[in-house]
């Protein structure tokens, strides 16, 4: 979203934001990719530490950042003291900038589609639009997909609601239908599948590991067949939370 920038520069609670992030459970990158692909969304990893005390870290500074607008600068220095006590090398601005845009625009996301749900909210506004940034950084398979217009409850979003691949600043915005004929838009109902961005041809489609809606997925994954320590974190989480 155009105002993600905005969104990591100050202060914002966000208590949707909030309570997604914190119920993730920390698991090493090997774990995390045994995990099916729909449950992704309930885990949280950092590639390149295998320590769960390491992954805690970082889950709790992020999650700080989320509670209490605190910014990417911050979590680099708080993660960085913890690092160097530990004896590993600190995170680079690059490794802070990618971990903490993704997972926190993650969040952001998920609480805004909770709003952007609400019956209410449906009623009035019952039509989501793609928003890409539309800069050099952008990737053109989501350039490709930035003004198009479908039904909120469409199955496209299921695959495409942002973020779309590690630091994508991508968002949805709502539109009335009074909107959508002002603009003269057109609501798609397609899935889209290839298109010419800037005179390159492009697949349309989300960067691998992103192709599913976080916010769809309930935390209820079925432990018969996940590595040991997730099914324990998920049953302590479970255990630990107020009735």
């Amino acid at each position: 979203m155009k105002d993600l920038i905005k969104l990591l520069g100050k202060p914002l609670k966000f208590e949707e934001a909030i309570e997604y992030f914190g119920d993730k459970l920390p698991v090493t990158s090997k774990e995390f990719y045994k995990i099916s692909e729909e449950y992704k969304a309930l885990a949280f990893t950092v590639s390149g530490y295998s320590r769960i005390q390491v992954l805690n870290k970082f889950h709790e500074v992020l999650l700080k950042a989320i509670e209490d607008g605190t910014t990417m600068e911050q979590f680099r220095k708080d993660m960085n003291e913890f690092l160097e006590t530990k004896g590993y090398t600190g995170i680079t601005s690059f490794q802070a900038d990618n971990i903490f845009r993704t997972n926190v625009q993650t969040a952001y996301a998920v609480g805004h589609h909770k709003q952007m749900t609400d019956p209410t909210v449906m009623k009035l506004r019952p039509y989501w639009q793609y928003d890409a940034v539309n800069d050099n950084k952008t990737r053109l398979s989501h350039r490709a997909m930035d003004g198009r217009v479908y039904r909120a409850d469409d199955p496209v979003w299921d695959t495409w609601y942002p973020p779309n691949g590690y630091r994508c600043r991508c968002g949805v915005r709502t539109l009335s239908e009074r909107q959508v004929k002002q603009q003269g838009l057109k609501v798609e109902s397609e899935m889209p599948r290839a298109g010419v961005v800037n005179g390159v041809f492009v697949n349309i489609l989300p960067d691998h590991n992103f192709n599913t809606n976080p916010a769809k997925t309930p935390f209820k994954p079925d432990l018969k067949d996940y590595p040991e320590s997730f099914k324990k974190a998920f049953n302590k989480r479970q255990t630990s939370k107020p009735k």
